[in-house]
This record gives C-alpha cells, sequence and structure tokens, in this order.
C-alpha cells in the first residue's frame, strides 16, 4: 500500500495546525499570505514525497527524487520570494509560513518512508 494518503493526511492536519496557531496573532494580510503558503506548499510537498515513496527500493533513483525535491521547495521559496515583491501579500508572514510549513512536512518524512518491521525470519 502506498503510504503517500496517509503522509497527505498528516500533512494536511500539521497545516492546519500550523495555521491555527498562527491565526490569532496575525492580521489579515498576514493570514492571507500564511494561506498563500499553505496552499502553495502542501501539493508540492504531497508531489515530493510520492517521488521518495515510488523509488524507495531503487537507491539511486531515490537519490534523485530526493534531491528533486529539494531543488523544487527551494525554487518554492524563492518563486514566493519574488512573488511577495510584485503583490500585495506581506513578505515576513508568508514567506516565513512557507519555510515553516516545508520544514514540519519534512520532518513527517522519515515516520512514513520507515521500511515494514521485519517478521525475524530472515536471520534463520
Amino acid at each position: 500500500m502506498s503510504r503517500t494518503l496517509p503522509y497527505a493526511v498528516s500533512c494536511s492536519a500539521l497545516l492546519l495546525l500550523g495555521t491555527a496557531a498562527t491565526w490569532p496573532l496575525l492580521e489579515p494580510a498576514g493570514r492571507q499570505g500564511t494561506l498563500v503558503a499553505a496552499v502553495v506548499a502542501l501539493p508540492l510537498q504531497i508531489a515530493s514525497f510520492a517521488a521518495l515513496d515510488a523509488w524507495w527500493e531503487r537507491r539511486d533513483r531515490f537519490l534523485l527524487a530526493w534531491l528533486g525535491g529539494m531543488l523544487l521547495r527551494v525554487a518554492a521559496v524563492v518563486g514566493a520570494a519574488v512573488l511577495v515583491t510584485f503583490s500585495t501579500l506581506p513578505p515576513a508572514p508568508t514567506l516565513l509560513a512557507l519555510a515553516g510549513f516545508f520544514l514540519g512536512m519534512l520532518l513527517l518524512e522519515p515516520f512514513f518512508l520507515r521500511r515494514p518491521a521485519s517478521t525475524g525470519a530472515e536471520g534463520r
């Protein structure tokens, strides 16, 4: 069974909690920036994880998927930095939320990419 769906649900919950925790602390423009960051981060992170999950057994392709995902995330943050200079989104809440969301979802990856528990019969 694919590990992508449980990971996507966990990431969605993490973004919901992060957004809810910061919501009262932000002005309306900061709230909009945080929502934009969540909308950008979630599909990119899930796509990156899906590539890792698909190529988990092939270590040569797994490393390419990992590197591609990291480059995608960096490009998203750089693209968001360019976007906020030409829009009304506030730079600090938008970029900090985007980077924070990526970091939180990256920290979830190892819990979903673990190998299945062995039965112990391999050593016999």
